[in-house]
């Protein structure tokens, strides 16, 4: 993930700390959903600022990136399992539409970084490691885990109804997107000086990443206590004792789901002194593959 924007700018990168002209250090209005979706899509946004303030306001709109690709998944997959293809095609679908519209961008840091981490190199040479091209055995074995564990998890939950893999779905891209607005927090270092980590790291005031984890997290809940509320968690009847209790399982879903990206990222910030555009990808999959193997994990426990 260590890379330029899907999208270029308008115009050569700034430097780190440089801001625009005349916006005392602030990005425009519209810098933070254009540098989110333009460098975490493939979708033609131009990135007209590429800078430090740009990239915090692309950290904190990330989300909006995850609600794009998620909603594409989840609606490809509920299409295939609405047509009578099956919930495992569909499943397969779903996985492979966030691969499609990011380019695998947070796949392949992934990759990198579980080559860097699994090396057991010190730092230097483990960032060294993660900047080649090719992919090494531990790589390999985490994107084959991961990719298996997001199929399984939403063909479970597209077994129990196509709206129910379709939500859970994006969902956990939503959650997975959002972890980057925490792991951008001010005080995590970048692990070298250049890249989109460089760019991004200790941009996010720390009040900023509090408020994202805990955007997400009622995120979650609210979607869990409209689905338990309608009667789609379990208890047919619905009401408010079932709407209660989806909240707090939709809450834990979200909630787990960033607490295993943070594990992620606390790892790699021990192992290489900081964050990189790699770490950054993991971070992503991680947070999304353990939102979705919850979900599942919920999903069956209360609707049997």
């Amino acid at each position: 993930m260590d890379a330029t924007p899907q999208s270029p700018p308008d115009h050569p990168p700034a430097g780190e700390g440089e801001t625009a002209p005349g916006d005392g250090g602030r990005p425009h209005p519209a810098g933070g959903p254009r540098f989110a979706l333009g460098t975490l899509t493939i979708l033609r946004v131009r990135v007209r600022r590429w800078d430090r303030a740009a990239g915090r306001a692309g950290m904190c709109w990330a989300p909006l990136a995850g609600l794009v690709v998620g909603a594409g998944a989840g609606a490809a997959g509920a299409g295939m399992v609405v047509v009578g293809a099956g919930t495992l095609l569909g499943a397969v679908v779903a996985v492979a539409v966030p691969a499609l519209l990011t380019r695998a961008l947070h796949l392949d840091g992934l990759a990198d970084v579980a080559d860097g981490l699994g090396s057991g190199k010190p730092a230097e040479e483990a960032l060294r490691i993660m900047k080649r091209s090719d992919i090494g055995p531990f790589g390999v074995v985490a994107l084959v885990l991961v990719l298996s564990g997001q199929t399984a998890a939403a063909h479970a939950l597209f077994g129990h109804g196509w709206a129910v893999g379709a939500v859970a779905v994006c969902l956990a891209h939503v959650t997975g997107r959002a972890a980057l607005i925490t792991a951008t927090r001010r005080g995590v270092p970048a692990a070298r000086p250049d890249g989109l980590g460089a760019m991004v790291a200790g941009t996010v005031p720390p009040a900023g990443a509090a408020a994202g984890a805990a955007a997400v997290v009622l995120l979650g809940a609210a979607v869990g206590a409209v689905a338990g509320g309608a009667g789609g968690l379990g208890d047919p009847t619905g009401g408010v004792g079932a709407a209660v209790i989806g909240g707090l399982l939709g809450a834990a879903v979200t909630g787990c789901g960033m607490v295993a990206g943070e594990a992620v990222l606390r790892r790699c910030r021990r192992r290489l002194g900081g964050v990189t555009g790699d770490v950054l990808g993991a971070v992503v999959e991680s947070t999304t593959t353990a939102s979705l193997v919850i979900a599942a994990v919920v999903v069956g426990a209360v609707g049997g």
